[in-house]
């Protein structure tokens, strides 16, 4: 998960005066092209040394192939293929009417109007400029045609539908018209203003950003400026009080004088970093919890190297959650706690469950799951990144390097939201020459983890490709899982905008577990749904405590909607489950005392 986050802030554009002067201009343009020099010269520099390659990489093998897929369909009927050019050359004579009686004055309706929610092409000038407009209007029925080959493609496997879907996404979202100088008109405005100031300020942060990504590009989506874990973000006081090859142990101190007397321990995922749960002060999950009353745990995965390719799930499993809440028991005194796993930290938390439940061990009190998916049938957009060829390959990648590097995972997390998370900072701080606005969440997004090779492998057949969780054919050290037997009372929570854990799926997968789940919907997305601390005042959510719906429309119309975030009620239901208080506990033990302050080590290694 890297997370994937579709609200950004974009810095506020600074209205230059008009004051054209051709030698600057000349002279700036120069200086921009020397610094793309340098990032182009920054770019190829890795790969000097690197043998030729004796076949495309396997992202292209797989994106030509699936488009053939679908272009054979049309070309191998002359009729189907005469009447998809008929139709676009249909549309494009509309066009040009249309266009031609604009410049003449008259009025003529778009042919296509653009979505309300695409900022693309908010700017004025891409309606009433003529240019600009036949530009969006072209762009746009081209890329409309171009859906609808992908869509009316009879008798074509549907997963194929939804990777040609995606990779037409792509290639129509980097081609579009406000994505280059010459047809952006606020990027033709301000380099004109600017006499091409702007250019030389962008491309310089490309070559910045190609070499802080030693040869990758690695977008920069916020200022790390006052951004740094552990004095900006990650402030929660506490200690690691342990530490293994796969995580540390952090413990916070308490904020209250009594707390409950179960202890709560979390398990992120491990394709991100924890401190998504601690952000800034305001919006740190970790830090209202402790205010709660609550002692809580935090696991810190490992960023691993080469040195751990061959960690496996039961590795994570075991070395993870379960030792974990050995410590816990060690430092409280109490044999279960209340956990909380968030996407596949949730994942891996459920799985752990059903193997304590089938060894009959008591260890846990209640579990909350945060955008997870046990069953994985209706998963989201990542799907289209799973199938047999595509994790061969990615396995065979892996085999060298050892890991999944993180920048791989993060640049899959953007594309699905491309628009958003690409194309709009490739304007913004490339094209405009403005620098991102320093944004917590953002900064998190950005800095990425690596995986290791045995463990991501069997994570995405497992789950993705074989979906064996919830079929109940999944093994974790040398044990079958059947969630069926886990009993606990389960907080589901899902985010109405989910695209990586869809609302669909994370209800689907309540069904599962054999105890009492409560599913809980809130709005917004994976990353902004989840924090949404109560002061902010933002978003919503709704519960239905009778509704046995099998869709989320369905369970909906029944539900009862609450203005603000979702995590006082999920303090009030834990509360109801255990509301036993005891005097608040100190950090460690002396037989385990603390190693480090928070955040510890292991979250600042960068990948």
């Amino acid at each position: 998960m890297s997370e994937i986050i579709t609200e950004t802030k974009a810095t506020p554009e600074t209205k230059a005066t008009p004051s054209f002067n051709p030698e600057a201009f000349a002279l700036n343009l120069a200086r921009a092209m020397e610094s793309s020099g340098k990032a182009l010269a920054t770019y190829l520099k890795p790969r000097e040394s690197a043998e030729p390659l004796d076949k495309p990489p396997p992202e292209i093998t797989e994106v030509v192939k699936t488009l053939s897929t679908i272009a054979n369909y049309w070309l191998s009927d002359k009729d189907r293929a005469a009447e998809i050019q008929t139709k676009l050359g249909k549309s494009y004579l509309d066009l040009w009417g249309a266009a031609a009686r604009r410049m003449a004055g008259e009025e003529a309706a778009a042919a296509i109007e653009v979505p309300p929610r695409d900022k693309r092409f908010s700017a004025p000038e891409w309606k009433s400029s003529p240019f600009f407009d036949f530009l969006v209007q072209a762009y746009l029925l081209t890329t409309q045609w171009a859906y609808q080959l992908v869509r009316d493609a009879e008798g074509i496997d549907p997963h194929i539908k939804k990777k040609a879907e995606f990779y037409i996404q792509q290639i129509t979202n980097a081609l579009a018209p406000s994505n280059f100088v010459l047809t952006n008109p606020e990027v033709l405005r301000e380099t004109l203003s600017s006499n091409a100031d702007n250019l030389v300020r962008g491309m310089t942060m490309l070559a910045e950003d190609i070499a802080a990504g030693n040869g990758q590009l690695r977008i920069r989506q916020s200022d790390p400026a006052n951004l740094a874990v552990g004095v900006n973000m990650a402030t929660t006081p506490g200690k690691v009080i342990f530490q293994n090859e796969l995580m540390q142990l952090i413990q916070y101190h308490p904020a209250t004088e009594t707390v409950l007397r179960t202890p709560l321990l979390i398990v992120p995922p491990w394709i991100n970093k924890y401190y998504i749960l601690d952000l800034k002060p305001d919006k740190s999950f970790i830090k209202w919890c402790v205010d709660q009353g609550l002692t809580v745990f935090v696991i810190s995965w490992v960023n691993p190297d080469k040195r751990l390719s061959h960690k496996t799930f039961d590795d994570y499993m075991k070395q993870g959650p379960l030792t974990a809440m050995d410590i816990v028991e060690k430092v409280t005194g109490e044999m279960k706690v209340h956990t909380i796993g968030y996407c596949v930290g949730g994942t891996l938390l459920a799985a752990t469950l059903a193997w304590l439940a089938e060894k009959r061990r008591v260890r846990v009190t209640s579990a909350t799951l945060l955008t997870t998916q046990v069953d994985f049938s209706n998963a989201g957009d990542l799907l289209v990144f799973v199938d047999e060829d595509q994790i061969a390959a990615l396995e065979r990648e892996m085999q060298t390097s050892g890991v999944l590097e993180g920048s791989k995972m993060a640049m899959a997390f953007n594309m699905l939201r491309s628009n958003d998370l690409i194309w709009s900072y490739v304007v913004n701080n490339y094209l405009k020459g403005q620098p991102p606005s320093a944004f917590d969440l953002l900064h998190w997004n950005s800095d990425s983890t690596r995986m290791p090779a045995a463990n991501h492998s069997y994570y995405l057949r497992n789950c993705y490709l074989d979906n064996r969780l919830s079929a109940g054919t999944m093994v974790l050290d040398n044990t079958l899982l059947d969630l069926s037997k886990v009993k606990v009372p389960i907080y589901n929570l899902a985010t109405r905008e989910d695209h990586i854990a869809p609302a669909e799926s994370v209800l689907y997968g309540s069904q599962f577990f054999g105890g009492p789940v409560k599913y809980v919907l809130s709005g917004s997305g994976h990353i902004a749904g989840v924090i949404n601390p109560p002061a902010a005042g933002k978003y919503q959510y709704w519960t239905n405590e009778a509704s046995t719906a099998s869709t989320v429309a369905e369970w909906i119309k029944g539900a009862q909607e609450h203005k603000g975030s979702w995590w006082p009620d999920w303090r009030q239901w834990l509360a109801g489950i255990d509301p036993e208080q005891v005097p608040a506990r100190s950090v460690g033990t002396e037989a385990l005392p603390p190693l480090e302050d928070a955040p510890g080590s292991y979250v600042r290694v960068r990948a």
